[in-house]
Formats: C-alpha cells, structure tokens, sequence
C-alpha cells in the first residue's frame, strides 16, 4: 500500500497540490486524470521519492518494493538489453552483480564461500533462477524481438528503449506500480499484451494516460486531480465521466425526489457492471459499485472544448481517386502503388506500422508533397481542410497574438465574432491575448482545430489530432468528429478514438494497402484471425 498524509507542493505563489490525504490500495488499478498542467506526472514524481513535496509524507507499507517507468532513455545505453530489464529490481541485480565479482575471485576464500551461500539463498528467494525467462517474456511481449535482448541498449530505436524500460518498470512482480504514459510508442499488439498483463496484475498500480481506451480496459480506479486535490472514484474513466455528468444532472433537478435519483444512480450502476470487459473485473467493479451512494458522486468542474464542423456545403458523389501513388524519401521506399477512392459518407482510419507513409499520403494529398508516381484527382465540390502532425509552421509568426492569429483564416474578421470563438476552445478574457509564440502543445493544437472549423471544409484530413491534447479535448473532438456530416481521412493511435469515428480502415503496408469496410475493432479481431 502507498498513501499520502498532508502532502502540499508549491512553485512560487502556485500551490499545484494542497493537503492531499489518499490511500491506494494492492488489487487495485488506479487511473491518474486531470488537466494539462494540473501536475499528473509530478504527483507520480512525489510518490517515487524524486520529488519532495514542501509539506507533508508518502507511506510505503514497509518491504513493499515500487518499481517507476523510467523516462530518460538513455540511461542504461551501455547495458544489455534482457540486464537493463533485470535492473528494475534493484535488490535482484545486486545480488547477481555480487555473487558474480565473488564467483570470479582468483583467492576465493572460505569467508567468499559463506557470503556466497547467503547470496545464493536470498537470490532463490527473490526467483533469480527464473529472471533470464521472465525478462525475455516481458521483452517478447512488448514487440521486442530474441535476436535484440542482448544487444546493447544504445544500438535500440528511441522506440524499441521505451519498450525495454517498460518491461524493466514490470520485471520481478513489484508491490506497487508507477506508470506514466506507458502505451506511448506501443503498438496495437504491445497495447494489448500490457492491458492484459495489467489485469491479471494483483498489487497496486497508479497509472497517467490519455489513452481511453487504456483506461477503461485496465481501471479499478480514477483519481481525479482538481483545484490542488486528488478525489477518488470507483470504476473506469467512462463510468467517471459518466457519473460526474449524471452527478450535475441531478443536481440540477434539485425538486426531484431522493428515491427517483436513487432508481436512476441504480440503473446507471447496472448498466456498467453489466459492460465490464473481464469477468475478475466485472465482479469486483460490481461489488464496489452497488456500495455507491448518492453522495459518492460528484459533478466535475471540468471544462471542455466546444468542436463542432459545419461544412459550407455538401459534397458530391465525386470525392477523392487515388490511382498508383508511390514515393522514396531518403532512399526508402514509403508508399508503393497506392490506389483507393472515397465515397460520400466514408470516415476512413489510415493504419500500419509505419507512421512516414501515413504522414507522406496525407501532405500528398493536401497538396504540400508530390509524388513520384501516380496521380489523385479531389471531386469539384469537395473542400479540404488539413491538420498537420507537425504544426510548427503555422507559428512561425510568433509575436501574433491569439485573436490576430486566428483572424488570418477568419472571414468574419470583428474582434467579437474571433474573441467568442477562441473562448468556445478555452481561450475566454486575457487567455485570447497570448502570443503565438508561447503556446503549449495542447494550445496549438486546439488552434488549429479552430482553423479548421473556420474553414467550412466538407472533408477534414487529420494526422495525429489527438497529440498533446488532454482528455477532455480528445472527448469534445472525438465527439465532434462522430456528429461531423462530411468525409473524413485521418490517423490516430488512440483506440477509442478510432473505434468511434471510422467506419472504415484502410493498411498501408510495404506493398499496397489493405481496405476494409469495419469498425477498428471489427478490423483488429480479422487480422487476430488471420495470423
């Protein structure tokens, strides 16, 4: 178990947390949530012992062993791989180091020989026999292929290291478990293998993601962080979000009577104990579920982004042909023979494991690339609107403010018609006088979305949009990707996201793609099959 009593942290004049007594508790999973900037990742920091809060102490039941997803991935460059694993149980790896130095004595005395005994004991207790094999598991499991456990850590992509420490973070079953942001770099397989490896998981993990999906499939818990404190609630993310809605809801029908309210919390509960995904889940979801009150629930002060995108006009049949579309960067061959038409309606979601070739089609197609073969022809009614991954260029004009900023693509350009719809994407009073040049990620990305609403555009070519943005934003575009009427190309790596808005896949792969008329999930379960 891992508590805080007291715990206060302060920069200047900000209190980021302020008086935070909670406990977490081993079986559970607790899901971190809360806004950019509201302190996610520090808290875990706090808990970790890297950071010191100015007031107040973090318990760990004493013996416990907590075990943190290490975010500098150039730290372990000079050790093997399957080693690097090992070293997320420090004690472990010391034993090994030890026994190791005093095995490779020249003068090996009768005093090395009883320290080795001791060593060997402890290291059979701690299931060192066993650590090559469970290493190479979590390896394998997380898309590490046999041939790189023992290569050197620094001859790894910056992909492959992420993966190598999350499975250090996993190794040697700890008691309590830190992960930040652990599916970033993950493929659709690693994703799964982790929410697998988290539900069976018995002791306590406390994880930051904006993953939804992750959220929901891998959740006993949320902690919500809001206003300096951290509240807890029973379920997953959506049953979160769900219950702080119905949470305002009732408390704005304040006549109504406590026994309706009651009925309707009642239904609520069923509802979700019914959807839950694993049956060891679903029974112990259910069980703390039905404990639920009326006063359990509470209204979040959350605020989320208004996106919505009104097409100017409606498209003809004639949207997009693509025929034979091939390009080399550098020597590599990214797109080879791509050929696919859109029709009216379709919301089509652009996989494969190689993100160059997605990003590559969609400049093409956006009119910023050419191709070296092929041609693609857009139909005479359609608009485009494009959100690029990489949005820099749009603020290259640093010392603009957010209202001049925005009133370049803005045909409506009175102050009060840009200033009102800058505050329906959060940026309301002294907010919308930011320089460009100082914004966040999540900013940009928010005034980008803006552009493009302002656009009119009856087709939306989207690569990444849901990159530094938090979870309510990620909510209020996904939902306004789903009520959209027009034609939609986009790439995401959020489950959620995907399952949601496509109606349709397309796979680039090394030579063509592969094209699908299913749901996400519909299209995961396929590939699942044909493997």
């Amino acid at each position: 178990m891992i508590s805080t009593s007291g715990l206060s942290l302060r920069f200047g004049k900000r209190a980021l947390f302020e008086d935070v007594n909670i406990k977490f508790t081993p079986g559970n999973c607790y899901g971190l949530i809360g806004a950019n900037g509201t302190g996610k990742s520090t808290f875990l920091k706090i808990l970790s012992g890297e950071i010191e809060p100015n007031t107040g102490t973090v318990s760990i039941t004493p013996g416990e062993r907590l075990a943190v997803l290490k975010q500098n991935h150039y730290e372990f460059d000079d050790f093997e791989v399957l080693k690097t694993v090992i070293m997320g149980h420090a004690r472990l790896y010391a034993i090994l180091e030890e026994k190791d130095a005093l095995y490779a004595k020249p003068d090996f005395s009768d005093e090395d020989g009883i320290k080795v005994a001791e060593l060997e004991g402890e290291f059979a207790e701690l299931n060192g026999w066993d650590a090559d094999t469970e290493a190479a598991k979590l390896l394998q499991g997380l898309g590490i292929a046999e041939n790189l456990h023992y290569q050197k850590m620094k001859d790894l992509s910056g992909n492959e290291k992420v993966r190598v420490l999350l499975a250090q973070a996993l190794f040697g079953n700890p008691d309590i478990l830190l992960l930040d942001e652990p599916t970033n770099h993950l493929d659709v397989d690693s994703i799964r293998w982790l929410e697998e490896f988290l539900y069976n998981f018995e002791n306590t993990v406390i994880v930051v993601s904006h993953d939804r999906h992750f959220l929901n499939q891998v959740c006993t818990h949320i902690a919500d962080i809001d206003f300096g404190k951290i509240q807890l609630y029973v379920g997953n993310y959506d049953f979160w979000l769900e219950s702080s809605e119905l949470a305002l809801k009732l408390a704005k029908e304040a006549n109504k009577k406590t026994e309706e309210k009651m009925k309707e919390l009642q239904s609520f509960i069923q509802r979700f104990s019914a959807n839950a995904s694993k049956s060891k889940q679903a029974t112990s979801r259910k069980k703390l579920l039905e404990k639920l009150t009326l006063e359990d629930i509470k209204p979040s002060s959350r605020k989320y982004p208004y996106i919505a995108f009104k097409p100017d006009r409606e498209a003809g049949d004639q949207l997009l042909e693509v025929d034979g579309l091939s390009k080399t960067i550098a020597g590599e061959k990214v797109l080879q023979g791509v050929s696919f038409r859109v029709e009216k309606g379709d919301k089509i979601a652009f996989v494969g494991p190689n993100g160059l070739a997605k990003t590559t089609l969609f400049t093409i197609l956006a009119g910023e690339t050419k191709p070296d073969n092929g041609e693609f022809k857009w139909g005479i009614t359609t608009s485009q609107a494009y959100f690029p991954q990489d949005n820099s260029m749009y603020f290259d004009r640093v010392e603009l403010n957010l209202v001049d900023w925005l009133r370049q693509y803005s045909r409506d350009q009175e102050e009060t018609f840009i200033r009102g719809f800058l505050g329906r994407m959060l940026f309301s009073g002294e907010e919308s006088q930011k320089q460009a040049g100082v914004l966040s990620g999540g900013e940009k990305v928010r005034c980008m979305l803006a552009k493009m609403m302002l656009s009119g555009a009856n087709v939306l070519i989207l690569d990444e949009p849901t990159n530094h943005l938090d979870l309510e934003s990620i909510t209020a575009l996904n939902n306004g990707l789903i009520n959209f009427d027009g034609t939609i190309l986009f790439v995401s790596h959020d489950h959620q996201f995907v399952q949601t808005v496509a109606n349709r896949i397309i796979e680039i792969t090394e030579n063509g793609i592969v094209d699908k008329r299913l749901t996400y999930d519909e299209y995961l379960e396929m590939k699942a099959l044909n493997k």
